[in-house]
This record gives C-alpha cells, sequence and structure tokens, in this order.
C-alpha cells in the first residue's frame, strides 16, 4: 500500500483485519511507507510523510485542540526550545481541550448571567432541562450502542455503584465478583463495600483473577474464561477494566462477556480507558453494564461528565436502582408526585440534573469524534502505536535491553493506544521521566517503574511519536545508564 492510499477507508478496513486477527497489517503498511520513500523506519523523513497524508483525514483532528507550548511545561531551556508544542501522548490521563470548548462553556456562563433561573428553558445551545439530550447521540456512536442505552451523568466510581446496585444481587450460593487481581484501585473498594454492604466478607466473595507466574504480566482470555467456569453458579457478576490502567491491555470483551452468561452472571465493564481509545461494541457484544470517565480520551475536561450503559434486554425488567427525580419521565418531572414513573432506558438511572458546564465541555469533543469514526480512529490508532512499537524495539530496547522493557502486549488487538514502558529500577523511570519533562514530553509516571505512553488517535501525530522516542534515548543517555560502546557512539 502506497501512503497516498493512506485514506479513510483504508484506515478502516486495517481496524477490520486487526480485529480478526491480521496483526502483520500495522508492520506492512508502515515498512511499505518506509520503503516507498527510501528511508529507514526511524528516519524523520517517514512521520513527516504520514503526517502529510493522514493529517487532511477527518480521523487527524488536531488543529481543533489547544496544545501546550513546551515554556508551560517544566522544559529546560537548555534542551528544548521553549515556543515549540509540547509532545503529549498522555491523553490516558487528561485529554486535551478543544478549541470549541471555551466557546461553548462561556456561552452558557453568559445565558447564566443574562437569564438567570429562565435558561433551565431558554439556554444557548438548547434549554438546560435538555442539555444531556445533547450529547447522547454522540456517546452512543462512540460506545456502539443505541441511544437510549446509554446516560451522561455522575462520575465513573458513583456509575460503578449505581450498576452493582442493579446486576449484584446476591442470592443462595451466588454471591461472588470475578475482578483482575490489579484493578484500579477505585474500582477494588466499589466490590469490596458493595460486598460489605450485602453483609458478606470481601475475602470469600471477591475472586481476584491473576496473571500466570512467571514471565507474564498480563493476563490470558483463556485463564479468564477458566475462572469464570470455575466459579460457575456461584458468580454473580464480572467486572473488568475494558483496557487495563497500567500495562494497557485490551481485554476480550466479546469472549469474556459470553463466559460471564454461559455462567448466569452479569457482565459489568469499566470503559474508562478504552471509550475514545477503541472501537467499542457494547450492544452488539450483549455487555450487560458500562461506565467510564470522560476526560481521558473523550477530552471533556478535569472531572468531566460520567458516562453511563445498560443493554436494552434490561430496559423495563424493573431492576433494583436508586431512584432520582431526573430518571422520572420528563413529562412528568416536574408534578412533584411521589408516583415512580421511570424514564425508558439508560435515562432512568439517572439522579439529578446534568452539569451544564461538564455536559457541554463533553459535546466539544464529540462533534469533533462525529466527524470520523471509530473504525476510522482505531486505524489510525493502529498506525501511530504499531510506530511507536517499532521506533522503541529499534532504539531504546536494543540499546537498553536490561533497563526497559514493553509490558503492554504485542498483539495489536490485544492493546489500545497506550504503551506502557517498563523500567529495571523505579530510580530509573522516575530519572528518566525527569529527562522527558526537561524535553517538554508529557507523559505519564505511575509507581513503581512504569511510563505510559498513550498516542491519542485524534491529536497526536507520527512525529510526536518520532519526538518522543528520541528524546526517550536522550534522557536515558543522560541518566549514565547506557552500555559504554553506545554511549561513545552517542
Amino acid at each position: 500500500m502506497t501512503i497516498a492510499a493512506l485514506d479513510s477507508a483504508a484506515l478502516r478496513d486495517l481496524a477490520a483485519h486487526q480485529q480478526n486477527g491480521a496483526a502483520a497489517d500495522v508492520l506492512e503498511v508502515l515498512r511499505a511507507a518506509a520503503a516507498e520513500k527510501g528511508v529507514g523506519l526511524d528516519a524523520e523523513a517517514l512521520p513527516a510523510a504520514l503526517d502529510a497524508q493522514l493529517s487532511a483525514l477527518p480521523s487527524s483532528q488536531r488543529a481543533a485542540f489547544c496544545i501546550p507550548k513546551k515554556r508551560t511545561m517544566p522544559t529546560d531551556p537548555k534542551v528544548a526550545n521553549l515556543d515549540d508544542d509540547s509532545v503529549y501522548l498522555v491523553g490516558n490521563s487528561l485529554g486535551l481541550q478543544p478549541r470549541k470548548t471555551r466557546e461553548y462553556v462561556n456561552a452558557e456562563l453568559d445565558s447564566w448571567s443574562e437569564l438567570g433561573v429562565n435558561g433551565h428553558f431558554s439556554g444557548r445551545k438548547t434549554e438546560w432541562l435538555a442539555i444531556d439530550e445533547l450529547v447522547m447521540d454522540g456517546t452512543a456512536a462512540v460506545v456502539g450502542a443505541l441511544p437510549s442505552e446509554v446516560a451522561n451523568m455522575n462520575s465513573l466510581t458513583m456509575n460503578l455503584h449505581l450498576l452493582l446496585i442493579s446486576f449484584y444481587r446476591p442470592k443462595g450460593s451466588r454471591t461472588k465478583i470475578l475482578y483482575e487481581a490489579d484493578a484500579f484501585g477505585s474500582d477494588f473498594f466499589a466490590f469490596e463495600s458493595q460486598v460489605r454492604l450485602h453483609g458478606l466478607d470481601p475475602a470469600e466473595a471477591l475472586v481476584p483473577v491473576k496473571a500466570r507466574d512467571g514471565s507474564d504480566e498480563t493476563l490470558r482470555t483463556e485463564d479468564i474464561v477458566k475462572a469464570i467456569k470455575e466459579a460457575g453458579d456461584s458468580l454473580a457478576v464480572v467486572c473488568f477494566g475494558t483496557v487495563q490502567y497500567y500495562t494497557g491491555q485490551y481485554f476480550d470483551v466479546e469472549a469474556i462477556t459470553a463466559a460471564a452468561h454461559s455462567v448466569g452472571a452479569a457482565a459489568i465493564w469499566d470503559c474508562a480507558h478504552a471509550v475514545g481509545n477503541v472501537d467499542l461494541k457494547l450492544h452488539d457484544w450483549g455487555v450487560d453494564g458500562a461506565c467510564w470517565c470522560s476526560y481521558k480520551y473523550l477530552n471533556a475536561g478535569p472531572g468531566g461528565i460520567g458516562g453511563f450503559f445498560v443493554h436494552e434486554k434490561h430496559h423495563g425488567k424493573n431492576l433494583n436502582l436508586l431512584a432520582g427525580w431526573w430518571g422520572q419521565k420528563k413529562s412528568t418531572r416536574f408534578n412533584m408526585s411521589h408516583i415512580w414513573q421511570p424514564e425508558e432506558g439508560a435515562s432512568a438511572w439517572r439522579l439529578s440534573n446534568p452539569p451544564v458546564l461538564q455536559t457541554v465541555s463533553l459535546l466539544a469533543s464529540l462533534e469533533l469524534f462525529g466527524k470520523s469514526s471509530m473504525a476510522e480512529l482505531r486505524g489510525r490508532s493502529l498506525l501511530l502505536t504499531g510506530y511507536l512499537e517499532l521506533l522503541l524495539q529499534q532504539g531504546p530496547l536494543s540499546d537498553f535491553p536490561d533497563m526497559l522493557s514493553i509490558l503492554t502486549p504485542s498483539e495489536p488487538r490485544a492493546r489500545g493506544c497506550q504503551l506502557s514502558i517498563k523500567f529495571a529500577t523505579s530510580k530509573s523511570s522516575e530519572e528518566t521521566f525527569a529527562g522527558l519533562e526537561r524535553r517538554g514530553i508529557v507523559v505519564d509516571h505511575r509507581k513503581p517503574n512504569v511510563i505510559r505512553v498513550s498516542p491519542a488517535p485524534l491529536y497526536s501525530t507520527f512525529m510526536d511519536v518520532f519526538l518522543f522516542v528520541r528524546a526517550l534515548g536522550e534522557a536515558l543517555r543522560e541518566i549514565g545508564e547506557a552500555p559504554p560502546a553506545k554511549r561513545a557512539k552517542a
């Protein structure tokens, strides 16, 4: 495939082939592009050529985002130009601000100042009473759901609790929650507290699935399915993070959900690191419930409004839920009746009126996602992260084989855009992270010894990836960890 042939359809095809297990496609595209330009994979001309072609596609919206300058970061002017854009590869922690966000937020602030309470009925974008309806279709498209299956409300952990209240109903011998042993702390606290609320002992009711002893640091699908089968009818809920926050592993949602259902358990997914990152199909995969935050890949701003999904097969089935007036039918909500008449679908789980400023912040980002498709974005992401992996293998991993390794699975369909780089010691990881910061590279460090790097497909570029790997090599040499021969060569 030529570089000129890399259009939207080609990216969608790449994503489809990867989903079917054709891992080699990504490498073939990158190697063919390098051969076409007559350069090596590590030549600066390659990312320049790829960006020139792909930046014109709707899956690249970099111009629509505010890119922080290096001078606003803890950058050292001795090793970096402060007027350059920072290399921002930390969308897994906080996405960048869309340029429209300030306009949309200010418009609602103007409505508040000019209209006061009447903004509820005649706001700038829409009346505040219906503000969350502006983001329902966009949210559904990003997670692969019907609009009736999603709601935007609360925060991630609150929404996880709401899902557990509905789906974790321990009865008889069916009392257990199966989860990944290294789940994000807030998820674990939700599991533990829900178990205690039912008067059960977490030591007996929680079933953590661990990686195999030895070299494995990520979980294998067959081991998860085996653990589900072994738990059998003692299992009430299976809950995993769709993309693991630390390792970057993308779990096989469809297979694990099917396994949970085969033993009569519900399947709930924390999609915090997956939404806006991978091409989710929550409806088609039969997921019972899911929740996510919107401040990572969805770029809705720090503390952004949470997302919520309940499959339509559960709608109108009188699941247990915590009720609030915003879950009441819109037509009768303000009657203040004490008769519960819930909205249809996931909206029945809403408790209170949505925060207007957070909602329009999300809208500014969802409009950018709406210019493309998650399939096209996934194809672009596969190339970005595949290129990152290739450069790491040819450079730092080759130069410093005893110092760092990639924790994330190498199979493209088993990861999102994030690669987690594991260091031999916490000291070397911290010093390397500091060296990257000095060069205006924005990634994140997770204790004890991992640096997470995430080229978000909506705004990251191939040149970002190239500059990161070059800076990583400089930072490694700077801390004096390079072998003598490599230092002399450098």
